[in-house]
């Protein structure tokens, strides 16, 4: 097909608001059908790229504007208007319904979209879109509404300026894009033609011109928050009342404060515990909203782990139970630091400029520890006093094309380790966005009992567009090179070198809609030694079908022994991994389907007597109707002859051959009243245990010698449970009052127990605890309501 027909960006104008406008789905205000000027002939972008949208599923959009908002409003048609999807779901989820969306970006460069969704069935999703990824964690106040009429659905939008961020100028001249979705054919259409054979989506959007001479209100909002909490377990019960303000403030039209005074994260998701048999930290998900929402100038190069905040004392319970003395014990020791507040300023300069800081404080933290010869008890610092800040640089140029600086701080009070850490990324992409040359150079220096420094380098050229497409990077980690105090890294000290090769169809085959296959290999090899750290092959071949089933194979061959140079839990020591096979596959029905299933099989065998791993991940969902869905998967890996650490014997670092099994089950709930009224439900139950079968010592070329002194039994068996019953009302744009119940218990023990109906006993027998919370949230405009007082 001949695309260059769509090359030319399109160009719609917007027309001033004479009348009123009232978001009601209807389009019956005269001003609407006075405005000529329509965005229409929209393209599919997939499966099909590049043809064109039929009569029969004519778009057509128009704007509107005043100082306060742009106003939307979309006609789909549709011949059969009786199979349009509609699935109900809570905001920021897409589920089996049909969509459109507008993708606005102030300033027309290129590099990151607001993205605003509305389903058939009127729920909202929004979401700041970069070539990387798309962050629905990021919540507009805005407004919707949609009908469903004999000819297909129609739809409007109140997106007010508060809501984006766009130069100061006179006349505005920004880059925009309206996407359609149709779900039963799962097909997406969008007006400004996107080629897929281009990488880069964002720079394909059209241009949205005519909206002048505005005087945006004072962007200045509260949202005061209440929360009340019961909790109860079999020895105490507790009641805590709890009180806060957020502020949003409009520095102007392109930057925004944000600040969270008292912050209250109570009802944020649970994480997920496991039992951790590796040497490192398990990594969490963020899940309070400050720290997802508008935070990607703050996720430039990956340093920033916010969970850093707030999170572990830095003197862990084992070091502080070290250097007490035979007669003391700990008798609390809270497991997380309390933050104080948190302030962040971002945006972006009419000439590309993006600015970003974020300073958050978290309180000095003690534990108890007691006396028993005295029965006295006193308090140790476990955290001092901490300030982090993160101060970054973005400049974007060319409308692909980025250069940034960023800097991270970590500054704790008395004699406790500081940390800085600093970055230059760039990402630079040719004018027809073929090619990409991208790296950087970050150095960490680290104030504590010695001082030290590192760094980290990156090089990266990548073909990114076309049928056949290509990348070639390598990397080099000096060994002090540490970003931990507010980021998370795991291997440092090694250099690599990594390859991909992929090809994909851009417009359905006789048997696809879609297909990639690409090749992979990645060598690393550690600094001081010269040994292979990890050395692998991959094949991975993904699709779906014209009917819509999702297809992954994928195999991974690692022909030479490694290296691990972490497990040993000791500087300088390392053990060996054998060469092994490693298979994957995985399928999912047409989520279209009410009955949905997905399964997932790998497989893993090494070059050693009965050492192995196995993992199914399967499941199904079912939506009962548009407003139920229940969903059920199981997640089991078994380790047969696996090697891992599990003690120091004085001056000998003990291993031990073990299986072990992990089953998680999780089960998943969702009953929506109307598009801002929800019930939701997760549970789930994670059992695993390792059974150490013989002992070794670790020899200094990194293999092993039977152990047969060594009978310390260091068996492990972990059980947890969560369950959380929520109810969410959105009953104002950005107010809402949610209800959550939550139970949950977490047991371990040296104790194997391989009988999956005394482990249920055990942890729902254990000291459960209860959470009874409800949080009211309310959002206030300072436009609507400073004329009151």
């Amino acid at each position: 097909m001949n695309f260059s027909a769509f090359a030319q960006k399109k160009i719609l104008l917007a027309k001033p608001r004479g009348g009123n406008i009232t978001i009601d789905g209807k389009i019956e205000e005269e001003e609407w059908h006075k405005n000529t000027e329509v965005a229409s002939d929209f393209v599919m972008f997939i499966p099909d790229n590049g043809k064109i949208i039929s009569e029969k599923k004519k778009t057509d959009v128009k704007i509107l504007y005043d100082n306060e908002a742009i106003y939307i409003s979309a006609t789909l048609n549709d011949n059969e208007p009786e199979k349009i999807q509609r699935e109900l779901t809570q905001r920021d989820v897409f589920g089996v319904a049909d969509h459109f969306a507008v993708y606005i970006n102030g300033f027309n460069d290129g590099q990151q979209d607001y993205r605003f969704f509305v389903s058939a069935a009127g729920t909202q999703m929004d979401c700041l879109a970069t070539e990387e990824s798309e962050d629905y964690t990021w919540d507009a106040i805005w407004k919707s509404s949609v009908k469903i009429t004999s000819t297909g659905w129609t739809v409007e939008m109140k997106i007010p300026y508060a809501a984006i961020r766009f130069p100061k100028n006179k006349k505005q001249n920004w880059g925009i894009n309206f996407m359609r979705e149709i779900k039963r054919k799962n097909q997406k259409y969008t007006w400004n033609f996107v080629d897929a054979k281009i990488g880069a989506v964002l720079t394909q959007s059209g241009e949205l011109k005519g909206i002048e001479n505005i005087n945006t209100p004072t962007r200045l909002f509260f949202i005061p928050y209440t929360s009340a909490y019961y909790q109860k377990d079999h020895y105490n019960t507790d009641k805590t009342f709890k009180a806060g303000l957020d502020i949003k403030y409009g520095i102007n039209d392109a930057f925004t404060l944000d600040a969270i005074l008292v912050p209250d994260f109570g009802q944020t998701k649970f994480d997920n515990a496991i039992l951790n048999l590796e040497p490192f930290e398990q990594e969490l998900n963020e899940n309070r909203p400050f720290f997802t929402e508008g935070t990607n100038l703050f996720n430039i190069g990956n340093l920033f782990y916010s969970r850093r905040i707030g999170g572990n004392p830095i003197v862990d319970s084992g070091t502080l139970e070290g250097n007490l003395n035979f007669n003391q014990e700990i008798t609390h020791y809270p497991n997380t630091v309390d933050l104080i507040n948190a302030v962040k300023i971002s945006g972006r300069t009419k000439k590309g400029l993006g600015i970003g800081f974020l300073n958050a404080i978290t309180e000095k933290t003690y534990a108890t520890v007691k006396n028993a010869n005295t029965d006295t008890s006193q308090k140790e610092v476990i955290n001092p006093l901490t300030n982090y800040n993160i101060l970054v640089f973005d400049q974007r140029f060319r409308q692909n094309s980025s250069v940034s600086f960023i800097n991270l701080n970590t500054s704790r009070n008395g004699s406790f380790r500081d940390a800085n850490v600093t970055g230059v990324i760039f990402d630079l992409n040719t004018k027809a966005n073929t090619y990409n040359l991208s790296g950087d150079f970050k150095y960490s220096n680290i104030n504590d009992v010695d001082y030290y420094d590192g760094f980290k380098t990156y090089l990266n050229f990548a073909k990114t567009s076309g049928k056949y497409r290509y990348i070639v990077s390598g990397k080099y980690l000096s060994q002090n090179y540490d970003v931990n105090d507010l980021g998370i890294i795991f291997y440092t000290n090694y250099h690599n070198v990594y390859a991909n090769a992929s090809y994909r169809i851009l417009n359905p085959t006789k048997y696809f809609n879609t297909f990639n296959f690409e090749q992979e290999i990645n060598i690393e090899i550690q600094n001081n030694t010269g040994k292979l750290q990890e050395s692998w092959y991959k094949t991975i071949l993904k699709a779906n079908t014209l009917k819509n089933h999702y297809l992954e194979l994928g195999i991974i061959a690692s022909p030479y022994e490694n290296f691990d140079f972490y497990e040993p839990r000791s500087a300088g020591r390392y053990v060996y991994i054998p060469s092994r096979l490693e298979s994957f596959a995985g399928f999912e029905l047409n989520k279209n389907n009410n009955l949905n299933f997905n399964i997932y099989l790998l497989g893993i065998k090494y070059n050693e007597k009965g050492r192995s791993t196995y993992n199914i991940y399967a499941g199904p969902q079912y939506r009962f109707n548009n407003k139920l869905s229940l969903a059920y998967y199981i997640d089991y890996t078994r380790q047969m002859n696996d090697l891992g650490w599990v003690a120091n014997n004085n001056s000998n670092i003990i291993f031990a051959k073990r299986n072990t099994e992990t089953f998680q089950n999780d089960f998943t709930g969702k009953y929506s009243i109307t598009d801002k009224m929800t019930f939701n439900l997760t549970a789930r139950y994670y059992w695993s245990y390792s059974l150490n079968k013989n002992f070794y010592t670790l020899n200094d070329d990194g293999y092993i010698t039977p152990d047969n002194s060594f009978n310390t039994n260091k068996n492990r068996n972990f059980n947890s449970w969560n369950f959380d019953l929520s109810y969410s009302w959105w009953f104002a744009p950005g107010s809402q009052l949610s209800v959550l119940y939550r139970n949950y218990a977490q047991e371990e023990t040296n104790f194997v127990e391989r009988k999956l109906n005394r482990n249920l006993d055990g942890i729902f027998n254990s000291n459960m605890t209860n959470i009874f919370s409800v949080s009211l949230r309310y959002f206030i405009d300072y436009n609507a309501v400073k004329n009151r007082f």
